[in-house]
């Protein structure tokens, strides 16, 4: 994508001027940006799951997550809130267990705003769709069979499904100031609310994820905050964690932490 000549582009259509230096993803382009005076962030995407966070964001105006302020008529330019407070929910969890408790309880709160009821939902896909790259890495054996049959068997029978943020960790949860925490990038799925919580299990670094005993403390917590059962929530750890893993074969990028944390699943699933 030409990302220079279409920021330059939605700069002069949108009155905006830019306000820092472009970040580049895997999948998108984000600019910070001024409106008014007022900070905002230009976001260019390319694939499907980035363009459906125009569709949920919308959808949750706001409550709990960064507001849409401009869109292209594909979702695939946005316009964003920009959240400009300076806490950080990582630098909180290494601050000690108390922190990194804190900082999961942020997180229990942000979803369950995420995730409360509201009228016409957007259309979206089920979080099946998602965990195809996981029934690859399947043929591997191993943990990666273990967590395939796990996933399978969750994903067969769906409990209390909802609008589902589909990449909640620390980093994508921010520091909105006086507007609170909000999250940003949703991939948006619907499926059982229980998986919006597995990637914190794995996050925010492979110190803390695979620290000792840090994968029971974090499912007690959770469970207890979010009203869920500690036993599916391991199991959806466990589906995460080698889903995880088997996008970063995909990637070429190191699975090991993703690789434990699902290994500790499992081990818990079965004691």
């Amino acid at each position: 994508m030409d990302y220079p000549n279409r920021l330059a582009d939605y700069l002069r259509q949108w009155s905006l001027s830019a306000d820092g230096l472009p970040v580049h993803t895997h999948a998108a382009c984000l600019l910070p940006v001024l409106r008014g005076g007022q900070p905002a962030m230009l976001k260019l995407s390319t694939g499907d799951d980035e363009r459906r966070a125009g569709a949920v964001l919308r959808w949750w105006d706001g409550d709990g997550a960064v507001r849409v302020l401009a869109a292209s008529t594909d979702d695939d330019v946005l316009l964003l809130e920009r959240a400009m407070g300076s806490s950080s929910l990582a630098a909180l969890a290494r601050t000690g267990e108390a922190g990194d408790a804190a900082a999961t309880g942020i997180l229990c709160s942000v979803a369950s705003r995420l995730h409360a009821s509201r009228p016409s939902a957007p259309f979206l896909p089920s979080l099946s769709v998602c965990f195809a790259a996981l029934a690859t890495a399947a043929v591997h054996g191993g943990v990666f069979s273990a967590c395939h049959a796990v996933a399978r068997d969750l994903l067969a029978a769906p409990q209390d499904s909802v609008v589902l943020h589909g990449d909640l960790h620390h980093a994508n949860v921010l520091d909105g100031g006086a507007r609170g925490w909000l999250a940003i990038d949703p991939k948006g799925y619907v499926g059982e609310r229980g998986f919006d919580f597995a990637n914190i299990l794995c996050n925010p670094d492979a110190v803390l994820a695979t620290s000792p005993g840090r994968l029971e403390r974090q499912v007690a917590l959770i469970a207890d905050a979010a009203c869920l059962d500690p036993a599916r929530l391991l199991a959806w750890g466990a589906a995460w964690a080698g889903l995880s893993a088997a996008w970063h074969l995909e990637d070429g990028t190191p699975p090991e932490t993703a690789l434990a944390v699902a290994v500790s699943a499992l081990a818990a699933l079965r004691a």
